[in-house]
């Protein structure tokens, strides 16, 4: 029966509100309760500080203690590539540049005793020459033991490329969709009202109930049941003020008021009794406020296409929602308030 776009950015900023009415069809379920069902659906979009806000307030673990770093051993790197050892004597004479570190030096002697490396050898007796038998150097060994000595991490590695998504599912044929509903448009505008009525003069005597004679099914003489509740009917304040408020508005199919109070068809029915006393959200058990109400004009135009309607004898639809328009799909509170009987 309705679909509406409910947002109230002034009262629930961010929030997307849709409210949908639903009504039976069927002939059996005409004045029956639940006959007419209202749906509200809230989506509250999550703001970025919630998560910051809920790990700021949680206790943080005590800080572990920093442990000392271990020292870092000095690696050669000539031992690193070319496996040299280190002198034994490096720690006592670190001094490279020392006569007793002299490499060209061809005495045994003490460097004191021979500071000069291209002087002349004395008539020392030379060593006995021992011979070596030099071994083949594997080049493809060497180089394999340097490129794995020297590895290089390359810090500037290509990102992996991410796996490219699959074809795209064709669009379903409009065939596959269920059948739409035929679309309405309301233009919705503010309510316009008449000047109030001048006062009844205080001279003017109001006539009780029993004092209004007629000659319907009594002959003239006296009243009788049908009469009495023909009076009470007239006599029905509020839907007096029902019916003259929608005569300023004819056209009037809709009325929303979040917060306001209802035009109600009469407070002698069951729905009229309870308001405003209606049930709290079932959700979260926040106070329901009146949201809208269908008027009668509004079974005009809902026939006006589709006259297989039944059971459109309603007087007014009564719409209460949570107060604090809680997220997620809710049923809400719908009063019906039928027209009566005997007017029709």
């Amino acid at each position: 029966m309705l679909q509406l776009n409910a947002d109230l950015p002034d009262k629930f900023p961010g929030h997307e509100r849709r409210v949908y009415l639903f009504g039976c069809k069927n002939k059996a379920c005409r004045r029956k309760e639940g006959s007419v069902r209202g749906i509200r659906t809230t989506q509250i979009p999550k703001v970025d500080g919630e998560a910051s806000t809920a790990t700021a307030t949680q206790p943080k673990p005590p800080a572990p203690q920093a442990e000392q770093p271990e020292p870092k051993q000095q690696t050669n790197i000539g031992e690193s590539l070319f496996g040299v050892q280190p002198s034994k004597n490096s720690n006592q004479n670190p001094n490279p540049f020392s006569a007793s570190a002299n490499p060209f030096s061809t005495s045994s002697q003490p460097a004191a005793a021979n500071s000069n490396p291209f002087a002349p050898a004395t008539a020392s007796p030379a060593p006995a020459k021992k011979e070596q038998q030099q071994q083949p150097v594997d080049e493809e060994k060497l180089s394999q033991t340097f490129a794995e000595k020297a590895r290089i991490a390359n810090t500037n590695t290509a990102p992996t490329p991410k796996p490219t998504a699959g074809p795209k599912e064709p669009w379903p044929a409009q065939s596959a969709f269920p059948t739409p509903y035929p679309t309405y448009y309301i233009d919705a505008d503010k309510e316009y009202l008449d000047p109030e009525p001048a006062a009844v003069p205080q001279n003017v005597r109001m006539a009780e109930a029993g004092e209004f004679e007629t000659s319907v099914g009594s002959g003239g003489g006296g009243n009788t049941a049908d009469d009495k509740a023909a009076v009470d009917s007239l006599m029905d304040k509020e839907f007096q003020k029902f019916a003259d408020r929608l005569a300023q508005n004819p056209e009037q199919i809709l009325r929303y008021d979040f917060g306001g109070q209802p035009l109600l068809y009469s407070k002698k029915d069951a729905v009229g009794a309870q308001w405003p006393r209606v049930p709290g959200c079932g959700a979260c058990g926040a106070a329901r406020v009146f949201e809208l109400q269908l008027t009668p004009h509004a079974i005009t135009e809902l026939e006006a296409e589709d006259m297989s309607l039944d059971g459109m004898d309603w007087g007014t639809i009564i719409m209460a929602s949570c107060g604090a328009d809680c997220g997620g799909e809710k049923e809400e509170w719908v009063g019906v308030q039928w027209e009566e009987l005997a007017a029709r």
